[in-house]
């Protein structure tokens, strides 16, 4: 699936960046808001945001727009299954180090957004770029000693490690 970022990523060009996809919200309190918010943060609102927890009806809409089963998304996360069902539940939110997780799935989010962004293919604006990081993180990656992408979410290290090779697909570093 890598072929259809590769296509958009052949040219690029400069220009402010709001994540397209945070820019039609699905649902109020949804991945896209919660995408635009994190986007926009200053990094003293992101330590905020992290304090806080992300609320569980993020994550649900996060599997659906990856097209990842919910079970799997808390597998990544690292979260019990039998927490996972409490953490589902409409105004409960995931803190810790599983809050830490899903922010960096949504920090993932806005890089392949703006790499998106910045191409000047015709097809960039219509390029699903939720769906296509939910695949791609499933994908082993030899910049990543062949680990899949979400094998590392769940800790900052794996994550910034994640989001370096996902940015290296712009200058083509490992495509």
């Amino acid at each position: 699936m890598t072929t259809a970022l590769q296509k958009t990523l052949r040219t690029r060009k400069a220009k402010p960046v709001l994540p397209s996809s945070a820019q039609s919200t699905k649902t109020k309190g949804g991945i896209d808001s919660y995408v635009r918010a994190v986007y926009n943060a200053s990094p003293l609102e992101l330590v905020e945001m992290e304090r806080a927890g992300v609320p569980g009806a993020v994550i649900a809409d996060l599997s659906q727009r990856m097209d990842i089963p919910s079970k799997r998304i808390y597998e990544m996360l690292r979260i019990p299954p039998a927490t996972a069902a409490r953490k589902a539940a409409p105004g409960v939110v995931l803190d810790g180090r599983a809050g830490l997780a899903a922010i960096g799935m949504i920090k993932l989010i806005t890089v392949a957004q703006s790499i998106v962004d910045d191409s000047t293919a015709p097809s960039a604006d219509q390029f699903d770029v939720v769906k296509w990081l939910g695949q791609w993180i499933e994908q082993p990656q030899p910049a990543l000693g062949g680990q899949k992408p979400s094998e590392l979410l769940d800790t900052p290290t794996g994550i910034e490690l994640v989001c370096r090779v996902l940015g290296a697909l712009q200058s083509g570093a490992y495509l």
